[in-house]
């Protein structure tokens, strides 16, 4: 695919310094980029690359002074990482987006609706009353399950499952070997000491622009739904248990692990192995750091919490100072006993 640099300038938002007909075939950094390529500069640091890079043209910023000439043409923007960030998501999805047509074999039940430009990988599944918006796109070896409905311009990758009754928005992406829909972590416990399933009967929503990253395990609900709310972008390895909520534009890190009916709430960001117990109210915007452990509800938008059991930053930093000084503070107690033990009474003297 090619695109001139006035038609990606004109995508951007962005003015053209330079040749705007030369054309652009692939991205790349601004040290790296070779004739063809299209870069971006937004450190500083990496300015003195902007007059050697190859590249046929770079995004900048339109405030940034020139120190000397360049020998490529320039596309001046309000933000250059986010311009950049915009054309890699345009690239990636028209990437995406060219495969259309049937790999045999496959198998699609004759009751399975589906708009224009499908893509059914080979060995990949669709099962009876499924319903499939316009250029979707099924992956090798991914399996659909009944009565399932995703929306338009949605990717399921290779080896992905989606369990029966699942609802997926438009412009999703579910990665490789994600599972949604499985059931819910439900025993009883009996008499003997054995546990019953309770059957998990629910289903899971994800709403619009949702992103399920790799081997990402998304629970179905006991009863009701397990919903992902518009925006959210879950990592690779997370695990979301039956009748959770997740807020719009929450982000979730990798080995994170969120317990069942917890409503986490919008613009949250939780980093890598964080846990969350179940049935808790997480407010939004807070910021919950690595492997941190949320064992109580959140009520106050905008909370950075830190450490297991998790509480906030500032209270974590000021405890921290104490406990990485606790090794010699136990030495100084230690010296200070044997003072006091070996001290003697001025009678003792006499």
């Amino acid at each position: 695919m090619k695109f001139t640099v006035a038609q990606i300038a004109h995508l951007l938002g962005g003015t053209v310094e330079g040749s705007g007909e030369q054309e652009v075939h692939t991205l790349g950094k601004i040290e790296e980029a070779g004739p063809g390529s299209i870069s971006f500069l937004a450190n500083p640091k990496y300015e003195a690359h902007l007059y050697t890079t190859r590249a046929t043209a770079v995004i900048v910023s339109r405030e940034l002074e020139l120190k000397k000439g360049v020998h490529t043409s320039l596309i001046r923007v309000e933000d250059p990482y986010s311009s950049f960030t915009r054309l890699l998501e345009e690239y990636h999805r028209m990437l995406s987006f060219q495969k259309t047509g049937t790999e045999d074999p496959c198998f699609m039940h004759q009751s399975v609706s589906h708009g224009e430009g499908l893509y059914r990988g080979a060995f990949s599944y669709i099962g009876a009353g499924s319903k499939l918006g316009k250029g979707v796109k099924i992956y090798p070896n991914a399996y659909i399950g009944e009565n399932v409905v995703i929306g338009d311009n949605t990717i399921i990758l290779a080896g992905a499952k989606i369990y029966p009754d699942t609802k997926i928005g438009s412009n999703c992406t579910i990665h490789a070997g994600a599972v949604v829909g499985s059931d819910g972590f439900g025993f009883a416990p009996q008499p003997d000491g054995s546990y019953k399933t309770i059957p998990q009967l629910g289903n899971v929503v994800l709403e619009d622009w949702v992103s399920i990253g790799a081997n990402a395990a998304i629970d179905c609900a006991t009863m009701g739904s397990t919903i992902i709310r518009k925006g959210v972008k879950i990592d690779n390895l997370v695990q979301v248990a039956h009748n959770v909520e997740i807020g719009e534009n929450t982000v979730i890190a990798a080995q994170s692990g969120v317990a069942g009916s917890t409503k986490i709430g919008r613009s949250c960001i939780l980093a890598g192995q964080v846990g969350v117990i179940g049935h808790l109210q997480i407010a939004d915007k807070t910021t919950i750091a690595a492997q941190a452990g949320v064992g109580k509800s959140i009520k106050q938008e905008g909370k950075v919490l830190i450490g297991s059991p998790a509480f906030e930053r500032d209270d974590y930093l000021k405890s921290y100072v104490v406990f990485k000084n606790l090794p010699d503070l136990d030495k100084r107690l230690k010296q200070l006993e044997e003072k006091i033990i070996n001290l003697r009474s001025p009678d003792e003297h006499s």
